[in-house]
């Protein structure tokens, strides 16, 4: 039975683990996202791609972006695990491209407001970013993690009409 486990699970592990290392791995643009500066209405979008490495196989990771009225820039907002281990808040707020791959993996999109009511929302956003209570923890399983973070935020904003797909590991912390 090991072996016939092992025989199933090693491709997936080794397709999984190949490819750029986190250093080299794309964080380009995936051309998704319209350009802010030639966009003057408001645009909240949430993107999930394959979490990095081996766990891609199973897991996504997730993120907001929201670009306010007549805004140049997009903040995006995410939490990264890897940020506890050096000190930060596993929160991070920043100006970013919003679709861009993450670690190679190229993003989806999984929810896209523009146009009238939506600078009300990311207001909304901002309040539940700043209340969030899990600024400074991290679990990879069962959370929180990066997926809670979204989760919960829709949960404080359910006029987003956020819905996480199943690979959103972590997701169900928020409950």
């Amino acid at each position: 039975m090991r072996r016939v486990l092992l025989t199933l699970l090693a491709p997936l592990l080794i397709i999984g683990c190949s490819g750029d290392g986190w250093r080299t791995a794309s964080r380009e643009s995936a051309g998704i996202a319209p350009d802010p500066g030639a966009t003057p209405e408001p645009i909240i979008q949430v993107y999930a791609a394959d979490a990095w490495g081996w766990r891609g196989i199973f897991a996504v990771h997730t993120w907001i972006a929201v670009k306010p009225s007549q805004a140049d820039s997009y903040t995006v907002f995410e939490v990264v695990g890897w940020r506890a281990r050096q000190g930060l808040p596993v929160l991070r707020r920043t100006q970013d491209l919003p679709d861009r791959y993450w670690f190679g993996s190229r993003p989806e999109l999984l929810l896209d407001k523009r146009g009238p009511g939506v600078d009300d929302l990311i207001e909304k956003i901002e309040q539940a970013v700043e209340n969030y209570p899990w600024k400074e923890e991290y679990r990879l399983f069962p959370g929180p993690n990066s997926n809670t973070f979204p989760a919960w935020v829709a949960q404080q904003v359910p006029e987003l009409g956020l819905e996480l797909p199943w690979r959103a590991i972590g997701s169900g912390w928020a409950d």
